[in-house]
């Protein structure tokens, strides 16, 4: 294992890793996705990679058994082949399903294709028997709107075991490099189970040359017993460093910053520490980019770690005139059940998050390096900015990794600083940027925490446009400052501190009182009601007691109706308690209407500033110099 304490580069990297990431010779096929039949932990239900359809069947890691009667299928997300996609973005004109079997009789095996509606018809079948191989085949020239292929296996005279199942393609003329970087910030435990999860599959491994690991914490990775011996296992190929805390921007630039050095031609598979690996979807990403017409930046789904059948979004957008960022692309599927229910559309995506997307190097000598954000859009402006320099987002799908349920995090947090200002950065450098329609939204926004009494969550925002404001020398030293500074500032508002549910400060048990919301007001009337709700909030017209509310029922509307509101966390681990206080309103009201106006007269002398600064914040030089080099 190759390490540094310190924020250079590694010694010796240049070595091993400097010689393993060159192209290689090309096999005679590609494999381009595993037939695998359970997931990487009992976390996960096996009907998400084969789906036991009559009879009895045993389904391990990459073998099923199948007794005599059964017929099993892999129209599951993971045991679907993304025809659509293929057709649309990549050279691959046919696919070819092979497998072993052994087979105690007559078995019947099909091989079947969907279109953009979900309609099924049969594409190839075989009837086979005894010990052997077969293969089925199918051109890729009907599912341009959308469609998968998947595999169909009866045994109808006896027994049969499938094992080594395998989607192929014609390969390209070579195979690019590629590396895996991962970055980290005290969740050694974590990023451990990532990393190991790597190195448990060698037929993913060979395809990697390298795997980063950016330890920016003081919990390192490296003290963990069990990465020494992930380590091993990696060798050559691990290469653990070591920097400041830089945020997700810092520790994943690191890993683009390193392999683009190396070669202009990788490809990089930048991974969150604490999502739930498949490996296979790593194997699916890489091959999916040996085979595109063009460099494609190539993302993972999300699927939600903590309900795993559920996938998160089909592929996302941004709304840049509305800074909103998470939107569902047009014919996603969002929060779905993936045991009831299928993406059949092919969706187009804006942008990938960084939970496990997969970057080309090409993007980088083209359009530099990401910003230094520090946390939040830094993953959303890069994919934007890749777009408009001409590279398009795939998210694929049956390429996908459990993350943390975003809906358990509460929002009343430091994020919000970052998120803010840095949706205004992105929003200034790839949009119109309409300064007086952004100030009426964000002046609504901050209204309507302030009416909530969130007045620490008001506070951060105010804190985030006016950072914006000053201009990308925010950005100077990677956000470490502001990170300090923002935490402390929030301290003076009771109401961003959690408490446990049974002790909570000032207020007995017996006081609460949950109330639950009614019917949201109408839509066109909503500033009519935030108005109302202000004034009432200014002149205490307000329900005493002690509110109790979920977390589910805390919108403006309903938490503003009262003098005082205890709030479950997003979280369910505890409690927020927000009480009336006019004098803060009235400080940060007036705090507000300074900024908007402010705003209005200087967004578009940010803008320029942001758009100026761009190719020097995102240069070589500029990270090198974060990283002490």
């Amino acid at each position: 294992m190759k390490e540094s304490t310190s924020v250079a580069p590694v010694d010796g990297s240049t070595a091993a890793v400097r010689s393993a990431l060159t192209e290689h010779r090309a096999p005679d096929r590609l494999v381009v996705a595993r037939g695998l039949f359970t997931g990487p932990t009992t976390r996960v239900k096996d009907d998400l990679y084969a789906k036991i359809v009559r009879g009895r069947a045993h389904r391990e890691r990459d073998v099923l058994h199948l007794e005599k009667g059964a017929k099993v299928e892999t129209d599951t997300y993971f045991g679907r082949f993304p025809a659509s996609y293929f057709q649309r973005w990549t050279s691959v004109a046919e696919v070819t399903v092979g497998f072993r079997h052994e087979a105690a009789g007559r078995t019947e095996v099909a091989l079947r294709g969907s279109d953009s509606g979900g309609h099924s018809r049969v594409l190839a079948t075989a009837k086979i028997d005894g010990s052997g191989t077969t293969q089925l085949s199918a051109k890729l020239d009907t599912y341009l709107d959308g469609g998968s292929m998947w595999v169909e296996f009866a045994a109808v005279d006896g027994a049969l075991t499938v094992s080594e199942l395998e989607w192929t393609v014609a390969a390209p003329s070579v195979i690019r490099p590629a590396a895996i970087a991962i970055c980290t910030f005290n969740r050694a435990d974590d990023c451990v189970e990532t990393v190991s999860a790597i190195a448990s599959d060698p037929t993913m491994l060979s395809s990697i040359d390298a795997v980063y690991v950016v330890d920016q914490g003081n919990d390192y990775v490296s003290d963990r017993a069990r990465f020494t011996e992930v380590a091993e296992t990696l060798g050559d190929k691990l290469v653990y460093l070591r920097q400041p805390n830089l945020g997700g921007a810092g520790g994943f630039t690191r890993g683009m910053y390193e392999v683009s050095a190396i070669n202009e031609h990788a490809n990089l598979i930048l991974m969150d520490d604490d999502i739930l690996c498949e490996p296979e979807s790593i194997l699916r990403m890489n091959a999916f980019e040996n085979v595109t017409t063009e460099p494609t930046l190539v993302g993972a789904q999300m699927l939600y770690l903590m309900n795993p059948d559920h996938l998160h979004v089909s592929a996302e957008e941004a709304d840049l005139t509305k800074l909103k960022a998470g939107r569902w692309a047009a014919g996603s599927r969002h929060d779905v059940n993936l045991l009831k229910k299928k993406q059949n559309k092919r969706v187009d995506a804006g942008y990938n998050a960084w939970w496990s997307c997969l970057i080309p190097a090409e993007v980088v000598a083209e359009i530099g390096l990401p910003l230094p954000m520090f946390f939040q859009w830094d993953d959303i402006e890069y994919g934007i900015r890749a777009r408009s320099a001409g590279f398009v987002t795939v998210t694929l799908p049956g390429a996908g990794v459990w993350h943390a349920d975003f809906h358990w995090k509460d929002r009343d947090d430091w994020a919000k600083y970052f998120s803010i200002r840095n949706s205004l950065i992105a929003a200034a450098l790839h949009s119109e940027f309409d300064a007086k329609s952004l100030s009426k939204m964000m002046t609504r926004e901050i209204t309507q925490y302030l009416v909530s009494m969130q007045y620490g969550l008001a506070y951060t925002m105010i804190r985030g446009i006016e950072d914006f404001l000053e201009g990308p020398s925010i950005l100077e030293d990677g956000g470490q400052a502001v990170l300090a500074s923002i935490r402390e500032e929030r301290r003076r508002f009771p109401e961003t501190v959690k408490h446990p549910p049974t002790k909570i400060p000032g207020i007995r048990n017996s006081d609460l009182v949950t109330r639950f919301a009614g019917y949201e007001p109408d839509k066109n009337k909503l500033d009519i009601v935030l108005a109302k709700r202000a004034a009432y909030q200014w002149i205490g017209r307000t329900q005493r007691g002690v509110a109790n509310i979920p977390a589910a029922e805390a919108h403006w509307w309903h938490v503003s109706l009262f003098d005082t509101a205890v709030i479950t966390d997003a979280s369910q681990s505890g409690v927020r308690v927000r009480r009336r206080d006019k004098e803060t309103a009235r400080e940060l009201t007036a705090r507000t209407a300074k900024l908007m106006k402010r705003f209005r007269e200087d967004a578009s002398g940010a803008q320029r500033e942001y758009r100026d600064a761009l190719p020097r914040l995102a240069s070589r030089e500029n990270w090198a110099r974060l990283y002490g080099q």
